[in-house]
């Protein structure tokens, strides 16, 4: 449940005056006067660090060296470990063969009607065609003689066109298939080159993804921080070109990317130790500036701004408070284990100290806390008790003393802390108001 609390003290906000035995049962009252008010929301919260990454093995291998420990320090792109895998080298070995393998092919058919050899028909005709004119000059009569030969003439003439003719037409034949297989090969080239291109592009990519597989066996800090290391399942994963095509996008079931938790399941990493891809081997922590991440009660994040100020309690560090800023409001909601609504709240840590001035320690990422922060805040208020606010509806009401008669007020309240209010109007500093006991009030009552 989320807390309000003002920090001006009841007796700095009012004199209580004229409090007499004559006044009615529970009934006192008091003067509104100026102080300071501030409107508090409190919340849990979780400290969290700058960032976090767990870096595990891209394959099945074995620690070759492991260069970190628990609670190192390192610096980005300090050398953490290295895993010797023969299975990645294999891998882009096969992909870099595979690649090469992956060369261009055509598809040019040729269909082609053959032409006709004429040679030994024409040699045979022509003799024929010799005899014929022979036998026909042996005729006497010179009439009959020219009209044969006229006749063997127009007959050879004929011939030599028909040969003619028939290469013409396996010619055309020949002119009208090409651009029949022109049409479809031209279709069938372009599918080829299609698949021929996915191909190499493939092959171009598990190359690629072997390459990095094998640059990731030598595991590197992405950032400054501290070093956790993980715990090796000692499994085995998937080889060969399935494992290369399972590491593309939608090529396959990518390696877990859950973050580690520190769960005691697993042989702990060290040298030696065989690992199967997608087993943590060391988590960076970055805990240059710490976090917080806060619940926030939905009745009350519109109060909440970034830049908003907040005081923060550990419960590893009893006694000290911390400082801390809001720094964003998340707008995704997350149902509360009471079936309320929260959302989150971002906040960077400061310094924090104990009662008596000194230093509290620096808390260490996951530690639990309270936060109270100051949503709204009015230096000099024209100020009540909560205890004088009666709700009537969706009115806030006081009971002002009015020629000693109770009159109601309804007033327009600002920040709301837990003992005192900030009146925005319907009330003026030197007012007198009842303080305790306004529910029982009624309008007219004389009052002193």
């Amino acid at each position: 449940m989320t807390l309000r609390r003002g920090f001006a003290p009841l007796l700095v906000l009012l004199a209580l005056t004229g409090c007499t035995s004559e006044e009615p049962a529970n009934v006192q009252v008091g003067e509104v006067r100026r102080a300071p008010v501030s409107e508090v929301v409190e919340a849990p919260a979780t400290i969290g660090a700058r960032a976090s990454a767990t870096l595990r093995s891209p394959a099945q291998g074995t620690i070759a060296k492991l260069y970190v420990r628990d609670g190192d320090r390192v610096r980005k792109g300090d050398l953490l470990a290295k895993i010797s895998s023969p299975q990645a080298e294999d891998q882009l070995k096969q992909a870099r063969q595979a690649s090469k393998m992956a060369a261009p092919a055509s598809f040019t058919p040729n269909v082609r009607l053959p032409s006709f050899d004429t040679t030994a028909f024409d040699r045979k005709a022509a003799a024929n065609f010799a005899q014929a004119r022979k036998e026909a000059k042996k005729v006497e009569d010179a009439g009959a003689r020219k009209q044969l030969l006229n006749a063997i003439d127009l007959a050879q003439t004929q011939h030599r066109a028909q040969t003619k003719a028939l290469a013409s037409i396996t010619a055309q034949l020949n002119r009208s298939i090409s651009g029949i297989l022109s049409g479809v090969t031209s279709g069938l080239s372009s599918s080829m080159a299609s698949l021929q291109a996915v191909s190499k592009s493939q092959a171009k990519a598990a190359v690629k993804a072997a390459e990095s597989t094998v640059k990731s066996l030598t595991i590197k800090a992405p950032f400054g921080g501290v070093v956790t290391l993980g715990r090796a399942s000692g499994g085995g994963g998937p080889s060969g070109v399935e494992g290369l095509l399972s590491q593309l996008p939608g090529g396959g079931q990518q390696l877990p990317s859950v973050p580690s938790t520190g769960s005691s399941s697993g042989t702990p990493v060290a040298t030696g130790v065989p690992v199967s891809a997608g087993d943590s081997i060391v988590t960076v922590t970055d805990v240059s500036k710490l976090t917080l991440d806060a619940d926030v009660d939905e009745t009350d994040v519109l109060l909440v701004k970034k830049g908003h100020k907040a005081a923060v309690e550990l419960d590893a560090v009893p006694g000290a408070t911390y400082t801390a800023v809001v720094t964003g409001v998340g707008v995704t909601p997350m149902e509360g284990t009471t079936g309320g609504v929260s959302y989150p709240v971002r906040l960077t840590l400061g310094p924090g100290a104990f009662d008596d001035g000194s230093e509290a320690p620096t808390p260490k990422p996951g530690m639990s806390a309270v936060t109270r922060l100051t949503v709204r805040e009015s230096p000099s208020a024209v100020s009540a008790p909560a205890s004088a606010i009666v709700s009537s509806g969706r009115e806030s009401v006081v009971w002002a003393l009015r020629n000693g008669a109770a009159e109601r007020r309804v007033v327009k309240l600002g920040a709301q802390g837990d003992a005192v209010v900030e009146v925005l109007s319907g009330l003026s500093v030197g007012d007198r108001i009842v303080v305790k006991g306004a529910d029982s009030v009624r309008q007219g009552q004389r009052l002193p």
